[in-house]
């Protein structure tokens, strides 16, 4: 069975692409497809972001697509950037900008007002319509600075509950082992491997 993750994001391709690994399933991604049009994010949810990544790459490709919609939803900021969290300090910004802005809007946030939570919203979809969702979150909170080389996005900052170590200090494998991507993939497994056989 072919998988398409409908992301050019080698970071989290790598990550799912790790956590999925099963026999007879080969996991793509959109970089495998070059001419896929790009989706644009403008949903109010994340499901309504990842449901139309999903639509839009099944389409396209003509097999299994699965779309994600992740954020980062910090308790002192009212859950932001939460779906904005790709493009929290606008257009075309990148993740060392987007992190700038959120360690500049928490530097006055004591310690205990810290608390955030790593969210994830998947949509597998076939093109004949069929559709599954699934969503896992990582609770935890926000490091001062950023620590570690590790993993992308917000995870230098992520401390999860539990560790004393960022997301970027811990090794793929243990990031891997507890994120908010892995529970929702794990959820999703149970899908994928009903149809294997397909």
């Amino acid at each position: 069975m072919k998988l398409v993750v409908a992301t050019r994001n080698a970071g989290k391709w790598r990550e799912i692409q790790a956590i999925l690994e099963a026999p007879g399933l080969e996991v793509l991604s959109l970089r495998d497809f070059p001419k896929c049009p790009e989706v644009v994010e403008d949903g109010a949810t994340y499901l309504e972001n990842a449901r139309k990544k999903a639509r839009a790459v099944a389409e396209h490709c003509g097999d299994w697509a699965l779309a994600d919609d992740s954020g980062l939803e910090v308790d002192a900021l009212g859950g932001r950037p939460g779906v904005h969290s790709a493009r929290y300090a606008g257009e075309g910004a990148g993740d060392a900008e987007n992190l700038q802005k959120l360690l500049r809007e928490t530097a006055a946030v004591e310690a205990s007002r810290r608390g955030a939570c790593f969210r994830c919203v998947l949509v597998l979809r076939h093109p004949d319509g069929r559709e599954f969702s699934a969503e896992g979150e990582l609770r935890g909170s926000l490091a001062d600075a950023p620590r570690g080389a590790g993993g992308f996005g917000y995870d230098p900052v992520f401390l999860p509950t539990g560790f004393a170590q960022t997301l970027a200090e811990l090794s793929a494998e243990e990031k891997n082992r507890i994120s908010h991507r892995r529970r929702a993939l794990e959820k999703m497994k149970g899908v994928l491997a009903g149809f294997l056989g397909d």
